[in-house]
C-alpha cells in the first residue's frame, strides 16, 4: 500500500492544465474544476457498500473511476492534492444545518471542510457539501458577503468561536453548516464517516443525493426529484419515473457509473 498522491492523474481527471503554484489562482481553478468533474454522491452508503477513507482507495474510486463521493472522500482528495502542490491545509469538522428548522438540536460534526492558508490570509475550501456545493473557495473572514458564479455566501459569527456558513436564497439567508477552527484528526473523520455511511438513521443510507456544479448548471438530485438551476436564470425540475431514467441521468447528467445495478439503486430510493 502506498501513501503517495498521483497529482498528474488528478489533474487529468479534473482537466487542470496549468502550472500549479500554492496561490489563490491555482486553488480557485482546482476547486472549480473538481466540483464539475467529481460530483457529490452517496451511492456507496445507499447500496450498502463500505466507504473507505484510505488514500489509495479514494484515488482508485474518485480519480480512477467515473465516481464521486461525499465530503470525507471529496475533501480528503482535495486536501491531498493541495498538500502535494505545497499548500498548507487543515481539516476541520462542521455541524450541518442545511434546511434544518431553527429548533432542531445541533447535530454532530458530520461534515469535513478545509482551511487553506495563503499569503493574504486563510480561505475555506469545500468540494464536498452536497446540499449546496461551493464553486470556489471563500475568504475565511466573518460578516463579508462573497459572490460566486452560482451563489452568494457569508460566514456569520454564531457563538463563541463558531462560524456559520450561509448562502443567500430567495427566502433569505440559509444556514449551511457551523464550524470552529479546531483541527480534526484522521480518527475524527473515521468515526464520523462510519456513522454517516452505516447508521440506519443516516440520510446517506436512506436516500439518494447527488449534485454537480459546472459553469452552466447546478444539477441537484434528491431521491427521484431533479432540479437544474442554469446560469441563464432558468430553473428546471422533474420527477424521475424509472430505473432506466435514473441510469441515463447518472451517466449523462452526472458522469457517474453506479457501483451496483441501477435496479438495485432505484429500489432503495424513497418514492417521495
Amino acid at each position: 500500500m502506498t501513501t503517495s498522491f498521483d497529482l498528474d492523474a488528478y489533474f487529468n481527471r479534473i482537466g487542470f492544465t496549468g502550472a500549479p503554484k500554492a496561490d489563490l489562482a491555482t486553488l480557485s481553478a482546482i476547486h472549480t474544476l473538481h466540483t464539475a468533474a467529481m460530483p457529490f454522491e452517496n451511492l456507496n452508503p445507499l447500496a450498502g457498500i463500505p466507504v473507505s477513507l484510505d488514500l489509495d482507495d479514494l484515488q482508485a474510486k474518485l480519480i480512477g473511476q467515473r465516481r464521486g463521493g461525499y465530503c470525507f472522500e471529496q475533501n480528503a482528495v482535495l486536501k491531498a492534492a493541495l498538500e502535494t502542490i505545497g499548500f498548507t491545509v487543515i481539516g476541520l469538522g462542521a455541524r450541518v444545518r442545511w434546511m434544518a428548522p431553527p429548533d432542531r438540536p445541533v447535530g454532530p460534526r458530520s461534515h469535513m471542510t478545509l482551511k487553506v492558508d495563503l499569503s493574504d490570509g486563510p480561505y475555506l475550501a469545500d468540494v464536498g457539501f452536497g446540499g449546496h456545493m461551493l464553486g470556489t473557495p471563500i475568504r475565511l473572514v466573518a460578516d463579508e458577503e462573497q459572490s460566486q458564479a452560482a451563489s452568494i455566501l457569508r460566514l456569520a459569527p454564531t457563538e463563541g468561536e463558531t462560524l456559520t456558513l450561509q448562502t443567500l436564497l430567495p427566502s433569505g439567508w440559509q444556514d449551511m453548516y457551523r464550524f470552529t477552527l479546531e483541527p480534526q484528526f484522521p480518527s475524527d473523520y473515521i468515526a464520523s464517516n462510519w456513522f454517516t455511511s452505516t447508521h440506519p438513521t443516516s440520510i446517506f443510507t436512506n436516500g439518494l443525493l447527488a449534485e454537480r456544479l459546472t459553469g452552466e448548471v447546478r444539477r441537484s438530485l434528491f431521491n427521484r426529484n431533479l432540479t437544474e438551476r442554469w446560469s441563464d436564470g432558468r430553473t428546471v425540475t422533474r420527477v424521475l419515473g424509472s430505473a432506466a431514467e435514473l441510469g441515463e441521468l447518472l451517466d449523462q447528467g452526472f458522469g457517474l457509473t453506479p457501483p451496483a445495478p441501477i435496479e438495485v439503486i432505484w429500489a432503495k430510493i424513497p418514492a417521495n
